[in-house]
Protein backbone atom coordinates (compact mmCIF):
# COMPACT_ATOMS: atom_id res chain seq x y z
CA UNK A 1 0.00 0.00 0.00
CA UNK A 2 1.19 3.39 -0.85
CA UNK A 3 0.60 5.69 2.14
CA UNK A 4 1.23 9.88 1.01
CA UNK A 5 2.64 11.96 3.66
CA UNK A 6 0.96 15.15 3.90
CA UNK A 7 2.53 17.87 6.19
CA UNK A 8 4.74 21.16 6.26
CA UNK A 9 8.44 19.95 6.24
CA UNK A 10 10.12 22.93 7.53
CA UNK A 11 9.91 21.53 11.28
CA UNK A 12 8.11 18.52 11.35
CA UNK A 13 11.44 16.57 9.72
CA UNK A 14 11.47 14.36 13.22
CA UNK A 15 7.77 13.85 12.75
CA UNK A 16 7.58 12.84 8.72
CA UNK A 17 10.61 10.40 9.54
CA UNK A 18 8.78 8.69 12.47
CA UNK A 19 5.54 8.67 10.07
CA UNK A 20 8.24 7.00 7.54
CA UNK A 21 9.58 4.50 10.25
CA UNK A 22 6.20 3.50 10.99
CA UNK A 23 4.95 3.08 7.32
CA UNK A 24 8.12 1.15 6.12
CA UNK A 25 8.07 -1.32 9.58
CA UNK A 26 4.55 -2.62 8.23
CA UNK A 27 5.69 -3.73 5.04
CA UNK A 28 4.12 -0.34 2.92
CA UNK A 29 5.75 2.12 0.81
CA UNK A 30 5.93 5.81 1.75
CA UNK A 31 5.72 8.43 -0.80
CA UNK A 32 6.97 11.39 1.00
CA UNK A 33 8.17 15.08 -1.05
CA UNK A 34 11.26 14.51 0.18
CA UNK A 35 11.87 11.60 -2.43
CA UNK A 36 10.44 13.09 -5.41
CA UNK A 37 14.28 13.96 -6.69
CA UNK A 38 14.60 16.68 -9.48
CA UNK A 39 11.27 16.35 -11.75
CA UNK A 40 10.19 18.49 -15.02
CA UNK A 41 7.11 20.09 -12.95
CA UNK A 42 6.63 22.04 -10.02
CA UNK A 43 6.80 20.70 -6.62
CA UNK A 44 3.28 21.29 -6.19
CA UNK A 45 2.23 19.63 -9.02
CA UNK A 46 4.81 16.81 -8.04
CA UNK A 47 3.00 16.34 -4.62
CA UNK A 48 -0.24 16.38 -5.68
CA UNK A 49 0.35 13.73 -8.40
CA UNK A 50 2.23 11.69 -5.82
CA UNK A 51 -0.64 12.07 -3.74
CA UNK A 52 -2.94 10.96 -6.49
CA UNK A 53 -0.94 7.92 -7.27
CA UNK A 54 -1.29 6.49 -2.93
CA UNK A 55 -3.67 4.55 -1.46
CA UNK A 56 -3.67 6.39 1.81
CA UNK A 57 -3.13 9.64 3.08
CA UNK A 58 -1.30 10.53 6.81
CA UNK A 59 -2.28 14.24 7.54
CA UNK A 60 -0.07 15.60 9.39
CA UNK A 61 -1.27 19.00 11.42
CA UNK A 62 1.09 21.17 13.30
CA UNK A 63 0.46 24.58 14.91
CA UNK A 64 1.96 26.48 11.96
CA UNK A 65 -0.30 26.57 8.76
CA UNK A 66 2.23 27.44 6.01
CA UNK A 67 3.09 29.60 3.31
CA UNK A 68 0.09 30.39 1.10
CA UNK A 69 0.05 29.16 -2.67
CA UNK A 70 -1.04 31.05 -5.80
CA UNK A 71 -4.62 29.46 -4.44
CA UNK A 72 -4.49 31.13 -1.20
CA UNK A 73 -4.32 27.81 0.85
CA UNK A 74 -1.18 26.29 1.90
CA UNK A 75 0.47 23.17 0.53
CA UNK A 76 -1.09 21.13 2.71
CA UNK A 77 -4.02 22.48 2.85
CA UNK A 78 -4.25 21.89 -0.91
CA UNK A 79 -2.93 18.28 -0.30
CA UNK A 80 -6.04 17.47 1.95
CA UNK A 81 -8.50 19.08 -0.29
CA UNK A 82 -7.65 17.00 -3.09
CA UNK A 83 -7.45 13.81 -1.33
CA UNK A 84 -10.85 14.42 0.59
CA UNK A 85 -13.59 12.62 -1.08
CA UNK A 86 -11.23 10.17 -3.17
CA UNK A 87 -8.50 8.72 -0.22
CA UNK A 88 -8.83 7.77 3.18
CA UNK A 89 -7.14 10.34 5.43
CA UNK A 90 -5.62 9.73 8.67
CA UNK A 91 -5.30 12.64 10.52
CA UNK A 92 -2.59 13.44 13.56
CA UNK A 93 -2.74 16.96 15.36
CA UNK A 94 0.42 18.00 17.30
CA UNK A 95 -0.30 19.40 20.43
CA UNK A 96 0.00 23.14 21.22
CA UNK A 97 -2.11 26.76 20.10
CA UNK A 98 -2.46 26.95 16.19
CA UNK A 99 -2.32 29.94 14.29
CA UNK A 100 -5.83 31.03 13.23
CA UNK A 101 -5.52 29.62 9.73
CA UNK A 102 -4.66 26.39 10.83
CA UNK A 103 -7.34 26.76 13.78
CA UNK A 104 -9.46 26.93 10.29
CA UNK A 105 -7.69 24.16 8.78
CA UNK A 106 -7.94 22.05 12.08
CA UNK A 107 -11.77 22.51 12.13
CA UNK A 108 -12.76 21.59 8.16
CA UNK A 109 -10.34 18.31 8.90
CA UNK A 110 -12.20 17.68 11.77
CA UNK A 111 -15.67 17.30 10.20
CA UNK A 112 -14.28 14.76 8.25
CA UNK A 113 -16.96 11.94 8.64
CA UNK A 114 -14.96 8.83 7.46
CA UNK A 115 -14.88 6.89 11.16
CA UNK A 116 -11.00 6.65 10.41
CA UNK A 117 -8.26 7.23 13.31
CA UNK A 118 -7.84 11.15 14.36
CA UNK A 119 -5.43 11.96 16.81
CA UNK A 120 -3.47 14.49 18.51
CA UNK A 121 0.27 13.55 19.28
CA UNK A 122 3.35 15.54 21.64
CA UNK A 123 6.06 13.80 20.27
CA UNK A 124 7.58 12.07 17.42
CA UNK A 125 8.32 8.95 19.07
CA UNK A 126 4.05 9.24 20.25
CA UNK A 127 3.12 9.90 16.45
CA UNK A 128 5.30 6.66 15.10
CA UNK A 129 3.34 4.62 17.63
CA UNK A 130 -0.25 6.17 16.53
CA UNK A 131 0.77 6.22 12.85
CA UNK A 132 1.66 2.74 13.64
CA UNK A 133 -1.42 1.59 15.14
CA UNK A 134 -3.99 3.33 13.19
CA UNK A 135 -2.48 1.47 9.72
CA UNK A 136 -2.53 -1.64 11.02
CA UNK A 137 -6.04 -1.27 12.17
CA UNK A 138 -7.36 0.12 8.50
CA UNK A 139 -5.12 -2.82 7.11
CA UNK A 140 -7.46 -5.26 9.49
CA UNK A 141 -9.83 -3.50 8.87
CA UNK A 142 -9.86 -3.44 5.38
CA UNK A 143 -8.73 -7.27 4.29
CA UNK A 144 -12.06 -8.07 2.80
CA UNK A 145 -10.59 -8.38 -0.73
CA UNK A 146 -9.22 -6.57 -3.30
CA UNK A 147 -11.17 -3.25 -4.98
CA UNK A 148 -12.81 -4.14 -8.97
CA UNK A 149 -14.23 -0.63 -9.73
CA UNK A 150 -15.42 -1.96 -12.85
CA UNK A 151 -17.63 -4.46 -11.03
CA UNK A 152 -18.50 -1.65 -8.80
CA UNK A 153 -19.95 0.12 -11.70
CA UNK A 154 -22.10 -2.79 -13.60
CA UNK A 155 -23.10 -3.59 -10.44
CA UNK A 156 -24.60 0.23 -9.71
CA UNK A 157 -26.09 0.14 -12.84
CA UNK A 158 -27.67 -3.90 -12.86
CA UNK A 159 -29.19 -2.79 -8.94
CA UNK A 160 -31.77 -0.34 -10.68
CA UNK A 161 -34.39 -1.46 -11.78
CA UNK A 162 -35.30 0.77 -14.62
CA UNK A 163 -38.58 0.86 -16.05
CA UNK A 164 -39.53 -3.26 -14.90
CA UNK A 165 -40.39 -0.87 -11.56
CA UNK A 166 -44.16 -0.68 -13.39
CA UNK A 167 -44.81 2.44 -15.58
CA UNK A 168 -46.40 5.07 -13.64
CA UNK A 169 -47.77 8.32 -14.45
CA UNK A 170 -45.20 10.31 -12.06
CA UNK A 171 -41.80 10.41 -12.25
CA UNK A 172 -39.50 8.32 -9.60
CA UNK A 173 -35.77 9.05 -8.79
CA UNK A 174 -33.93 5.89 -8.94
CA UNK A 175 -30.74 5.83 -7.36
CA UNK A 176 -27.99 2.34 -6.40
CA UNK A 177 -24.94 2.66 -4.22
CA UNK A 178 -22.75 -0.43 -4.92
CA UNK A 179 -20.38 -1.40 -2.09
CA UNK A 180 -16.85 -2.19 -2.15
CA UNK A 181 -14.58 -4.15 -2.26
CA UNK A 182 -17.30 -6.87 -2.82
CA UNK A 183 -18.07 -9.07 0.39
CA UNK A 184 -20.43 -10.31 2.98
CA UNK A 185 -21.59 -7.16 5.66
CA UNK A 186 -25.32 -8.72 6.47
CA UNK A 187 -25.71 -12.36 7.41
CA UNK A 188 -28.87 -13.56 6.65
CA UNK A 189 -30.26 -13.69 9.93
CA UNK A 190 -28.92 -9.87 10.43
CA UNK A 191 -30.86 -9.06 6.72
CA UNK A 192 -34.05 -10.67 8.57
CA UNK A 193 -33.85 -8.63 11.89
CA UNK A 194 -36.82 -6.75 12.95
CA UNK A 195 -34.51 -4.34 14.25
CA UNK A 196 -33.17 -3.09 11.69
CA UNK A 197 -35.89 -2.88 9.61
CA UNK A 198 -37.16 -0.88 12.49
CA UNK A 199 -34.24 0.84 12.36
CA UNK A 200 -34.43 1.60 8.76
CA UNK A 201 -37.90 2.64 8.96
CA UNK A 202 -37.69 5.20 11.86
CA UNK A 203 -34.48 7.29 9.57
CA UNK A 204 -36.69 7.15 6.48
CA UNK A 205 -39.34 8.66 8.52
CA UNK A 206 -38.02 10.89 11.30
CA UNK A 207 -34.23 11.17 9.92
CA UNK A 208 -32.43 14.33 9.26
CA UNK A 209 -32.12 12.93 5.72
CA UNK A 210 -36.14 11.54 6.21
CA UNK A 211 -36.97 9.77 2.48
CA UNK A 212 -40.92 8.60 3.53
CA UNK A 213 -43.61 10.33 3.28
CA UNK A 214 -44.81 10.43 7.49
CA UNK A 215 -48.63 10.62 6.83
CA UNK A 216 -48.15 6.94 4.90
CA UNK A 217 -47.59 3.96 6.49
CA UNK A 218 -44.43 1.72 6.20
CA UNK A 219 -44.13 -2.25 6.01
CA UNK A 220 -40.77 -4.24 5.09
CA UNK A 221 -40.45 -8.09 3.77
CA UNK A 222 -37.32 -9.64 2.87
CA UNK A 223 -37.13 -10.74 -0.77
CA UNK A 224 -33.83 -12.79 -1.85
CA UNK A 225 -30.94 -11.51 -0.78
CA UNK A 226 -32.10 -7.98 0.10
CA UNK A 227 -34.41 -5.99 2.73
CA UNK A 228 -36.75 -3.87 1.54
CA UNK A 229 -38.75 -0.93 3.46
CA UNK A 230 -41.10 0.59 1.28
CA UNK A 231 -44.61 2.57 1.35
CA UNK A 232 -47.54 1.50 -0.56
CA UNK A 233 -50.75 2.84 -1.68
CA UNK A 234 -53.34 0.84 -4.25
CA UNK A 235 -50.76 -1.80 -4.47
CA UNK A 236 -48.31 0.59 -6.03
CA UNK A 237 -44.59 1.01 -4.41
CA UNK A 238 -44.81 5.24 -3.67
CA UNK A 239 -41.04 5.08 -2.12
CA UNK A 240 -38.38 1.97 -1.09
CA UNK A 241 -34.98 1.52 0.43
CA UNK A 242 -33.63 -1.79 -0.44
CA UNK A 243 -30.28 -3.16 1.20
CA UNK A 244 -28.49 -6.13 0.13
CA UNK A 245 -25.90 -8.40 2.19
CA UNK A 246 -23.31 -7.19 0.45
CA UNK A 247 -24.32 -3.73 2.11
CA UNK A 248 -25.17 -2.46 -1.62
CA UNK A 249 -28.30 -0.05 -1.60
CA UNK A 250 -30.85 1.12 -3.67
CA UNK A 251 -33.35 4.03 -3.24
CA UNK A 252 -36.79 4.49 -5.31
CA UNK A 253 -38.51 8.05 -4.31
CA UNK A 254 -41.28 9.50 -6.42
CA UNK A 255 -40.11 13.13 -7.76
CA UNK A 256 -43.22 14.84 -7.41
CA UNK A 257 -43.24 17.28 -10.48
CA UNK A 258 -45.45 20.65 -11.13
CA UNK A 259 -48.47 21.00 -12.92
CA UNK A 260 -49.82 23.01 -15.09
CA UNK A 261 -53.20 24.38 -16.54
CA UNK A 262 -53.53 22.39 -19.73
CA UNK A 263 -52.73 19.51 -17.78
CA UNK A 264 -49.19 18.76 -18.50
CA UNK A 265 -46.82 17.90 -15.29
CA UNK A 266 -42.98 18.69 -15.33
CA UNK A 267 -40.26 17.53 -13.46
CA UNK A 268 -38.75 20.52 -10.89
CA UNK A 269 -34.66 20.88 -10.70
CA UNK A 270 -34.72 21.82 -6.74
CA UNK A 271 -37.41 18.97 -6.32
CA UNK A 272 -34.84 16.29 -7.42
CA UNK A 273 -31.89 17.63 -5.92
CA UNK A 274 -33.73 17.63 -2.51
CA UNK A 275 -34.29 14.25 -3.09
CA UNK A 276 -30.68 13.11 -4.17
CA UNK A 277 -29.48 15.08 -1.09
CA UNK A 278 -31.85 13.11 0.91
CA UNK A 279 -31.13 10.09 -0.52
CA UNK A 280 -27.58 10.15 -0.60
CA UNK A 281 -27.43 11.53 3.54
CA UNK A 282 -29.93 8.22 4.18
CA UNK A 283 -27.76 5.99 2.73
CA UNK A 284 -24.23 7.00 4.40
CA UNK A 285 -26.11 6.30 7.71
CA UNK A 286 -27.45 3.35 6.38
CA UNK A 287 -23.80 1.91 5.89
CA UNK A 288 -22.77 3.59 9.29
CA UNK A 289 -25.79 1.83 10.64
CA UNK A 290 -24.55 -2.08 8.94
CA UNK A 291 -21.12 -1.55 8.82
CA UNK A 292 -19.91 0.58 11.98
CA UNK A 293 -15.91 -0.98 11.19
CA UNK A 294 -15.60 0.59 7.62
CA UNK A 295 -15.61 -2.94 5.36
CA UNK A 296 -16.62 -1.18 2.75
CA UNK A 297 -14.20 1.79 1.44
CA UNK A 298 -15.13 2.78 -1.56
CA UNK A 299 -19.48 3.48 -3.38
CA UNK A 300 -19.94 3.41 -7.02
CA UNK A 301 -23.47 5.76 -7.93
CA UNK A 302 -25.53 5.63 -10.50
CA UNK A 303 -29.12 7.35 -10.70
CA UNK A 304 -32.15 7.54 -13.32
CA UNK A 305 -35.08 9.31 -13.00
CA UNK A 306 -37.75 6.77 -14.68
CA UNK A 307 -41.66 7.22 -15.40
CA UNK A 308 -44.51 8.64 -17.98
CA UNK A 309 -46.26 11.70 -18.37
CA UNK A 310 -43.64 14.48 -17.77
CA UNK A 311 -43.58 17.06 -20.25
CA UNK A 312 -39.27 18.06 -19.51
CA UNK A 313 -37.28 19.49 -17.08
CA UNK A 314 -37.56 22.96 -15.97
CA UNK A 315 -36.37 24.74 -12.41
CA UNK A 316 -39.26 26.36 -10.47
CA UNK A 317 -37.95 29.86 -11.89
CA UNK A 318 -38.54 28.81 -15.60
CA UNK A 319 -42.20 26.85 -14.96
CA UNK A 320 -43.35 29.92 -12.78
CA UNK A 321 -42.56 32.13 -15.79
CA UNK A 322 -44.04 29.93 -18.18
CA UNK A 323 -46.32 27.12 -16.85
CA UNK A 324 -48.32 25.71 -19.81
CA UNK A 325 -45.27 25.73 -22.19
CA UNK A 326 -43.88 22.46 -22.88
CA UNK A 327 -42.09 19.63 -25.06
CA UNK A 328 -42.96 16.37 -27.07
CA UNK A 329 -39.57 15.88 -27.75
CA UNK A 330 -39.47 13.19 -25.59
CA UNK A 331 -42.49 11.16 -26.00
CA UNK A 332 -41.76 7.24 -27.56
CA UNK A 333 -37.82 8.22 -26.28
CA UNK A 334 -38.73 7.69 -22.81
CA UNK A 335 -36.15 4.94 -22.47
CA UNK A 336 -33.43 6.90 -23.57
CA UNK A 337 -33.80 9.71 -21.05
CA UNK A 338 -34.18 7.13 -18.31
CA UNK A 339 -30.71 5.80 -18.73
CA UNK A 340 -28.64 5.88 -16.02
CA UNK A 341 -25.83 8.74 -15.24
CA UNK A 342 -23.15 8.10 -13.27
CA UNK A 343 -20.67 10.10 -12.08
CA UNK A 344 -16.98 10.56 -13.05
CA UNK A 345 -14.27 9.07 -11.86
CA UNK A 346 -17.00 6.51 -10.77
CA UNK A 347 -16.02 5.19 -7.52
CA UNK A 348 -15.74 7.59 -4.63
CA UNK A 349 -14.52 6.75 -0.92
CA UNK A 350 -17.23 5.78 1.07
CA UNK A 351 -17.12 8.87 3.32
CA UNK A 352 -17.59 11.18 0.14
CA UNK A 353 -21.62 10.89 0.78
CA UNK A 354 -20.91 12.34 3.84
CA UNK A 355 -17.87 15.04 3.27
CA UNK A 356 -18.79 15.33 -0.69
CA UNK A 357 -22.28 15.11 -0.55
CA UNK A 358 -23.05 18.47 -1.92
CA UNK A 359 -20.98 18.33 -5.15
CA UNK A 360 -22.08 14.67 -5.66
CA UNK A 361 -25.90 16.23 -5.73
CA UNK A 362 -24.48 19.00 -7.97
CA UNK A 363 -23.17 16.95 -10.61
CA UNK A 364 -26.00 13.86 -10.18
CA UNK A 365 -28.46 16.63 -11.14
CA UNK A 366 -26.36 18.56 -13.92
CA UNK A 367 -26.17 14.85 -15.42
CA UNK A 368 -30.00 13.92 -15.14
CA UNK A 369 -30.68 17.66 -16.12
CA UNK A 370 -28.98 16.99 -19.77
CA UNK A 371 -30.26 13.54 -20.05
CA UNK A 372 -33.88 15.16 -20.23
CA UNK A 373 -33.22 18.76 -21.80
CA UNK A 374 -31.13 16.91 -24.45
CA UNK A 375 -34.95 15.59 -25.84
CA UNK A 376 -36.41 18.61 -25.11
CA UNK A 377 -38.50 20.60 -28.07
CA UNK A 378 -40.43 23.61 -27.75
CA UNK A 379 -43.85 23.85 -29.05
Amino acid sequence: MKVFISSLITGLEAERAAVKQAVELLRHEAVMAENFGSQAKSPQIACLTGLRQADLVVLILDTRYGAKQGSGLSATHEEYREARGRKPILTFIKQGEAEPDQVALISEAGSWESGLFRESFSSPEQLRDLVTRALHEYTLSHATGPLDPNAMARRAQELLPGSEHGRQSGVALQLSIAAGPETTILRPAELESAALAEAMQERALFGSAAVFDRRIGTDSRVQSTALSIYQQRSHESLAEVRVWGTGDIRLILPARGEGSSSGFSFVIEEEVASKLANAIGYAAWLLGHIDPTDRITHVTLAAALVGEGAMGWRTRDEHAASPNSGSFGAFGREREREAPVMLSPQHRVRAALSMDAVRIVEDLVVLLRRRWKDMDRGW
